[in-house]
């Protein structure tokens, strides 16, 4: 229990105790007072204020899943400190200034009702002021991530894609970028981009991951260097029936999604470790958390991906070193193209990348996109057959007839 002990006191140490208060008391309210009211209590006794207005029965009920999603949203903005928190907080709890007045005036009346409403109101109008006046610390800026962890970044898979929006994400916090794939001249062309618009140096360094010679390489062409932030995002899939996909390609995934990044943690985690500040981002996928037949070999090395870099978060928490691993569902990139799939729209690699950023530093992995994150949790609640079936019938439609 201590080590949970310690990240429950790192993650409440952010804000005031009365913060951590009004968060605890939103997620209550959204994960058990609100929904027992809307589940288990009678139509007939159900009530709901708003603005100081008394609605009953199904004019109630109707009402809960709204009240329900404010005070988790208030919950998770309180948790991430999120700078839309101001000025919503405050004018929720001016809501709710005003509703205690006309509620206690109006329904409960007499000379009671008129002490209680002004003492009520009153309370709620001054952690009302109190929030209003809370602007900086949701609005705290966070130190450049070359503060934070150091000058140089490696990304992998840098070519496109995810990759490239990390290169110019990390080169706008000031860091400078060694850049790897296999496509060169799309390397060069990104160097001199960050270079003339960032300020920042750059070294490119073709190496194929899926060669092991590859990934010493690097390694050795990156040894002068303090490599403090390390994004693991070099990947690709497979799509296709597993018993029509070709055995070298196969073989070539687990290198470059499993192996690869291993091998460049394990090469580059110890100075950082010795340095006391690094990061180490590894770009998982939301395919990580579920089986996906057609896509086998892919989802499972991206579920390697999720529990390697989770555990390694586990491991190294204190010690200056951060990780986080990203997943993203589907996002535009190049990926549907080399897996062989039918292409299909979804997120922006800038957008994701963002996500990653953000979570860096605070939990272990994040899945980029609220249906991403909805679908990720349904895959732990539900039989691992309806799981199955499930994405069975995602894959079919997007793999092409004669890999099906």
């Amino acid at each position: 229990m201590g080590p949970l002990l310690s990240w429950w006191r790192e993650a409440l140490g952010p804000r005031s105790w009365w913060m951590n208060g009004l968060m605890l008391i939103c997620a209550y309210l959204a994960i058990v007072y609100v929904p027992w009211d809307f589940l288990a209590k009678p139509v007939a006794d159900d009530e709901e204020v708003w603005l100081g207005i008394v609605l009953r029965g199904w004019h109630a009920k109707a009402t809960e899943p709204l009240h329900a999603a404010i005070y988790a949203a208030g919950a998770y903005g309180f948790w991430r400190m999120r700078p839309w928190m101001w000025p919503w907080a405050a004018v929720y709890s001016a809501n709710i200034t005003v509703s205690m007045l006309v509620w206690n005036i109006a329904y409960v009346g007499g000379l009671r009702g008129w002490l209680l409403g002004p003492i009520y109101a009153g309370a709620f109008a001054a952690l009302t002021s109190v929030l209003w006046r809370a602007r900086e610390d949701f609005h705290r800026p966070r130190p450049s991530l070359r503060e934070r962890y150091g000058e140089w970044a490696l990304i992998t898979g840098a070519s496109s894609g995810i990759g490239v929006e990390f290169a110019r994400a990390l080169a706008r916090e000031g860091m400078s970028c060694v850049l790897t794939a296999r496509r060169e001249d799309r390397l060069h062309s990104l160097a001199k981009d960050l270079g003339q618009t960032h300020k920042v140096a750059t070294r490119v360094v073709a190496a194929d991951l899926a060669d092991q010679q590859g990934v010493d390489r690097l390694v050795d062409a990156v040894a002068d260097l303090d490599i403090s932030v390390l994004v693991n995002n070099a990947g690709f899939g497979y799509a296709g029936r597993f018993d029509k996909q070709d055995t070298e390609r196969l073989r070539a995934l687990v290198q470059v999604n499993c192996i690869a990044p291993v091998v460049l943690t394990s090469r580059l985690l110890p100075g950082m470790r010795k340095r006391g500040r690094g990061a180490v981002v590894i770009t998982g996928s939301a395919a990580g958390n579920q089986p996906m037949p057609r896509l086998a070999t892919y989802s499972a090395s991206k579920g390697f991906a999720r529990l390697f870099g989770e555990s390694l978060w586990g491991e190294l928490r204190g010690t200056g070193v951060d990780v986080v691993v990203l997943e993203p569902g589907r996002t535009e990139t190049e990926f549907h193209a080399v897996a062989g799939e039918i292409p299909h729209p979804g997120e922006s690699p800038a957008k994701v990348v963002q996500v990653a950023l953000e979570a860096l530093g605070r939990q272990p992995s994040v899945v980029s996109g609220w249906l991403n994150w909805i679908r990720a949790q349904a895959t732990r609640l539900l039989p691992r057959s309806t799981v199955v079936l499930v994405a069975d019938g995602m894959t079919a439609k997007m793999t092409p007839a004669d890999m099906r």
